[in-house]
């Protein structure tokens, strides 16, 4: 079997990781493993583990992308690949208008992925327009069947997102070298309890919330806030806006910007408590179960694939969205009596792909 994953960048992110973990386990299961994509930091690691990366600039939202249909048309029919996966929506309508120009007995099978909640109008309705549409929730499952009353329940197929638990072991600890790198480049982070908010920097990641957080509770518990995510050039504004904040509301000691990081694991496990926050619902949440697993206690609001999450791994977290007294209360409750997360059992990684390749395989009629 011969699958060809489509998006737009692999730089970071659920959609990039995810594209990688499933590319690593149709070649571990010996398939033939093809990623478009406009390139990044994630094809080196993606080509090593041994699918190849066919570079096209398939990632800009804007009338230019259309000239990418007939190059695009040219390498599915160059590849002839059995399955082509779609996981966002510029992709995916370069790849609409790529797939009509060729017979329809020699087109591959479509199947996309829903990551998003989307804006609802018909940009957005491609996604709902494949074979089959997984949804990485029953969050987004419901989200689909309410706004986009056309794709047929029956095509539908939810897929939970997963993490190997070997990579994210209970109880793990960061070696003493790391917390050593950390303290050089952050002098400010030893000896405070960590609140962390992992996640690309955006307005919808609730950043306000966390240095209110700070900003009451530093005095009664000696709290550091810290913000682990890149900006990248669109969203340089709003992380000036964040570091203007900071120093209006004088937490310059009390709250710290990591950047992007590689190395999420450490920080997730060297954290007292994660937060997710985000003001609109996640349809999954990976940090949020990357934490738990850990042994790290995590709060988020009870909405969207976070609290199917935490309602499963961690229900302690679960705080009503965006009220903020109720979220101090929380914290303020874990931080003067911790409750650990017990083991994490569901949503492994293997489970996710096993159930991919399945649904690949029924599609094209293998088994």
């Amino acid at each position: 079997m011969k699958v060809m994953q489509l998006l737009p960048e692999l730089n970071s992110g659920g959609v990039e990781r995810g594209t990688l973990e499933i590319g690593h386990a149709l070649v571990a299961k010996g398939h033939e493993s093809v990623v478009v994509s406009n390139g990044g930091r994630l094809v080196p690691q993606l080509e090593q583990e041994g699918t190849r990366h066919l570079q096209l600039a398939i990632h800009k939202k804007s009338f230019s992308s259309l000239f990418k249909i007939r190059p695009l048309r040219k390498l599915i029919v160059q590849e002839q690949p059995d399955i082509v996966h779609v996981r966002s929506r510029v992709p995916a309508w370069i790849t609409h208008f790529a797939l009509r120009g060729i017979a329809p007995k020699k087109r591959p099978h479509l199947i996309s992925t829903v990551h998003g909640m989307y804006s609802v109008n018909g940009y957005s309705a491609i996604m709902t327009r494949a074979e089959r549409v997984i949804a990485v929730s029953d969050s987004v499952v419901d989200y689909i069947h309410q706004h986009y009353p056309h794709c047929p329940k029956s095509s539908i197929v939810r897929i939970y997102r997963g993490i190997n638990l070997h990579e994210f072991p209970h109880g793990y600890q960061p070696p003493a070298a790391w917390w050593h790198m950390v303290y050089q480049l952050f002098p400010q982070l030893e000896n405070k309890t960590l609140i962390t908010l992992p996640g690309r920097i955006t307005r919808l990641k609730g950043h306000e919330y966390l240095l209110e957080l700070i900003q009451v509770l530093k005095a009664e518990f000696n709290v550091h806030g810290v913000v682990v995510g890149g900006a990248d050039e669109k969203k340089q504004g709003y992380l000036d806006e964040l570091h203007q904040r900071v120093t209006d509301m004088n937490l310059q000691e009390h709250v710290t910007f990591v950047g992007h990081r590689s190395d999420i694991r450490e920080w997730l496990a060297a954290s007292d408590l994660v937060l997710s926050l985000s003001t609109q619902p996640e349809t999954f949440g990976r940090t949020t179960l990357e934490a738990l697993a850990l042994g790290t206690a995590v709060v988020g609001w009870n909405r969207g694939g976070v609290a199917e999450i935490l309602n499963r791994c961690y229900p302690t977290g679960l705080v009503e969205p965006e009220n903020a007294d109720a979220l101090f209360r929380k914290i303020h409750q874990l931080l003067a009596t911790p409750v650990k997360p017990a083991p994490v059992q569901d949503f492994q990684l293997s489970e996710m792909t096993d159930q991919t390749i399945a649904l690949y395989q029924q599609v094209i009629g293998s088994i």
